[in-house]
Parts: structure tokens; C-alpha cells; sequence
């Protein structure tokens, strides 16, 4: 019997100490690698994707639109990842699905290195660029859902918080990762052959990452909440019917609560970069050093917002990081203009101690707000549509704003709006669930 998990009181199972290292090591070289793999896009997507795939569409700025557009595609295929991954998560246990979506999300990213472009094959470089992106989409759609609760269902009633935020700590790990390649392969190599072929390695660095994640992720134990389920016979035969039948209010409301989030997030990840190298004239690797400073803070806080969830509510911390974002992402303009390493790196440092606390607790969050045989399909399926209604085209968004006013600050109106609908979508949830049973 699987009954006996270290979330129910006064039960310690075996070796639990070796168990939860290796569950934490799993849910994090997993997200890490899914995130190196969106940002590397992401940040390809900022320097070299427009000139090389979409420059054909007419003028410079109608090209980025166009390369920024094609982040937000694979968002749009999210939910479906999200709902097979989640009904199969939900049927059969989470870990299988862990390992198929770290090889499909590795496996697109590697081709994306070897893709041919427009200059090459035509129109057909940026058509099948967006089919691969559409399988990164397709497989992060069920990653993120299943890395979460292998994290909280394997943690003590007390820490979910904390076990919780280490898949979230993939996402700033990805970004120093993702950043640190390429400002090393911006300063190693000149411009004209980082363009020929300097971008393509870290795309192709992937596969090794596969081959690392496929070999921790497969040590990983069950998810005890779903074992103790199947001993139960607690299966059902229809889960995603039932989540949408009587779980679709906290679908919506998870999806709100991320979009906020997402839609700041993406600015770090993609669009600072890009605008201070095409609008600022600042270097390329000036705007890195200061996006991977900004990962370290953003990795730092993140830990500490999930310990701190576990004592102070993750509603409270939620709203926290909401309220800190919603004054700063105005006022965040007016530093990043200057145009200096040093002052894009305050405004996105001071940024991170939003971010933190409004992403560190999702994981556990999410699994409080779902029972345990629809659990992988609502957190899955809200993660992915908060997804598409934040970062999908924020970045895309931003340069329109930004095309159309020609004051950067007015971006932060539409941050600050998103940040204000997820604020309210937060504090919607009661505050009970924090203290739910996740075996039920």
C-alpha cells in the first residue's frame, strides 16, 4: 500500500530523505531544461530570427513583430499538451509523462539548430521554425503540471510551499543558462558569424541536456498521491469531464492568477534585451549581463518566496509580489531608458522581487486547489491557458504599444493592468484550500 506519504501527519515513509532529494532534483533539471529551451528561442527570437526567417514580410520592425509573434504560436498549442498530459497524468501517473514532454521539448529545440533559412529554402524556413515551435508548445503544455506535483505531493503538509518552488526555480536557472550561451557566443565570436551559424549551438547544446534530464528524471519514485489514489481505486474513468464539470471555475481562476506573471516575466526574458539593443543602442551583451543578474535574484527570491509561503499563506505572498509589481512596472521605464548596464539591471533586480513571490508559490497553490484525480489536468490546462493570456504575445503586445506611442512607459500600463486582474483572481480563492488533504 502507497498510503503512507509524508504528506499525511505522523507518517514518515522510507528513506524519505533520498526520495524527496531525488523528486527535487528531478522536478528541477526538468523545468530548467524546458525553460533553456523557450528562452534560448526567446532570445533568438530578440536578435537573429527576424533578419534570417521573417525579414521578407516588409520593414525591420514589421520582421521582430513577426519573429515576437512566433514565441506566442506555441502558447496557443499549450492546452492540447496540457489536456492530453494531463488526462494520461491523471489515468496512468505522473512520472511517464515527465520524461515524454523533457524528450519532445529537447527534441524541437535540437532541429530548430539545424534548420535551414529564408535565404536558403524560402518561405518554407519560417513555416516549419513554427512547426517546431508548435511541438516546443505542444510539449511544455503537459511539463510544468507534472513537475509541480511530483514536487508537492511528495512534500510534508508543511513545506509545500517551499518543495513547490523548485520547478519554479527552473525558470530563472533556464534564463542564466539560456543568457550566459549566448552572451559567451556574443563575445567569443563576430557579428557575421554568430548570424551564420554562432546561434545555432545553443539549440543543438540541448541534446546533452535531454540525455541529463532523461537519466535523473527516471530515478524519480511515483508521486505518492497518485499511488495512494490507484490503491484506493480512486482512478476515474473520465477525468477531464469531470474537471470541466465541476472544476472549471478554478481552471479560470488559476489561469488568471499566471497571467499577470507570465506577461511580466516574458519582459526579462525576451523584450529587454531587444529593446535596449534596437531602440537604446546598448550592446548586446550589456543587456544580457543585466538579464542574468536578474536571473540570480529572481532564483534567490523565488526560494525564499516559497519558504515564506508556508508561513505567511500563498495568497498572501501571491498578493504581495502583485502589489510590489503592479507600483513597479511604470516607474522600471524610466531607468531601463538610460540606456546603461547598470541601470537596466536595478530596474529588472527590483522587478524579480515582484516576480518572486507571485510565481514562487504556484505549484503548490495549484495542487491545493484540485483533487488528487483531476489534479494533473486542472493545474496542466490553468497553466496553459495562463500562459496564452500572458506571455504568449506580451512581448508582441509591448512593441505595438511601443510603435504606437513611442514612450516606452505606457508597456507598463498593460503590465499593470494584467497584474491587477491576477491580484483580484487570487485573492478569489479561499484561503481553506491551503490547508487541504491532497489525498482527497
Amino acid at each position: 500500500m502507497a498510503t503512507q506519504t509524508s504528506d499525511r501527519p505522523g507518517t514518515v515513509p522510507a528513506r524519505r530523505t533520498a526520495e524527496e532529494r531525488r523528486v527535487l532534483a528531478g522536478t528541477l533539471v526538468g523545468t530548467t531544461i524546458e525553460w533553456y529551451d523557450f528562452f534560448i528561442y526567446a532570445q533568438a527570437a530578440a536578435f537573429i530570427f527576424a533578419p534570417l526567417f521573417f525579414e521578407p514580410v516588409g520593414s525591420d520592425s514589421l520582421a521582430q513583430i513577426f519573429s515576437w509573434a512566433s514565441i506566442g504560436i506555441s502558447f496557443l498549442f499549450r492546452p492540447l499538451g496540457a489536456i492530453l498530459a494531463g488526462h494520461l497524468g491523471d489515468r496512468y501517473g505522473r512520472k511517464v509523462i515527465l520524461v515524454v514532454t523533457l524528450v519532445g521539448m529537447g527534441a524541437a529545440t535540437a532541429l530548430i539548430g539545424v534548420l535551414p533559412t529564408y535565404g536558403t529554402i524560402g518561405v518554407a524556413a519560417p513555416v516549419l521554425l513554427i512547426l517546431l515551435r508548435i511541438l516546443q508548445g505542444f510539449s511544455a503544455g503537459g511539463e510544468w503540471g507534472g513537475a509541480a506535483l511530483m514536487s508537492v505531493e511528495h512534500a510534508p503538509r508543511d513545506r509545500r510551499g517551499l518543495f513547490g518552488s523548485y520547478p519554479q526555480i527552473g525558470v530563472p536557472l533556464g534564463l542564466i543558462l539560456a543568457t550566459s550561451f549566448m552572451y559567451i557566443l556574443t563575445r567569443s565570436l563576430s557579428e557575421d558569424d554568430f548570424q551564420s551559424w554562432g546561434w545555432r549551438i545553443p539549440f543543438l547544446s540541448s541534446l546533452v541536456l535531454i540525455v541529463v534530464g532523461y537519466l535523473i528524471r527516471r530515478s524519480v519514485d511515483e508521486s505518492p498521491v497518485y499511488l495512494d489514489m490507484q490503491a484506493r481505486q480512486k482512478d476515474a474513468s473520465a477525468p477531464l469531464g469531470r474537471l470541466f464539470r465541476d472544476h472549471w471555475k478554478n481552471v479560470l481562476l488559476a489561469a488568471l492568477i499566471f497571467a499577470g506573471n507570465n506577461a511580466t516575466g516574458y519582459m526579462i526574458i525576451a523584450f529587454f534585451s531587444s529593446y535596449g539593443a534596437k531602440n537604446l543602442g546598448m550592446e548586446k551583451s550589456q543587456t544580457l549581463i543585466a538579464a542574468i543578474i536578474g536571473g540570480v535574484s529572481w532564483l534567490v527570491l523565488t526560494v525564499y518566496s516559497g519558504w515564506i509561503s508556508d508561513r505567511i499563506g500563498r495568497r498572501t505572498t501571491f498578493a504581495i509580489g502583485y502589489v510590489l509589481l503592479i507600483a513597479w512596472v511604470v516607474p522600471m521605464w524610466w531607468f531601463i531608458d538610460h540606456g546603461t548596464t547598470a541601470m537596466m539591471t536595478v530596474a529588472i533586480v527590483v522587478l524579480t522581487v515582484g516576480l518572486a513571490p507571485s510565481y514562487a508559490p504556484q505549484s503548490a497553490l495549484y495542487a491545493e486547489m484540485f483533487p488528487a484525480d483531476v489534479r494533473y489536468s486542472g493545474t496542466s490546462i490553468g497553466y496553459a491557458l495562463g500562459s496564452i493570456l500572458g506571455g504568449a504575445f506580451a512581448s508582441t503586445f509591448a512593441q505595438m504599444i511601443l510603435d504606437g506611442t513611442g514612450e516606452s512607459w505606457t508597456i507598463g500600463l498593460y503590465l499593470g493592468a494584467m497584474c491587477l486582474i491576477s491580484l483580484v483572481a487570487v485573492l478569489l480563492v479561499p484561503k481553506s484550500v491551503e490547508k487541504s488533504d491532497l489525498h482527497i
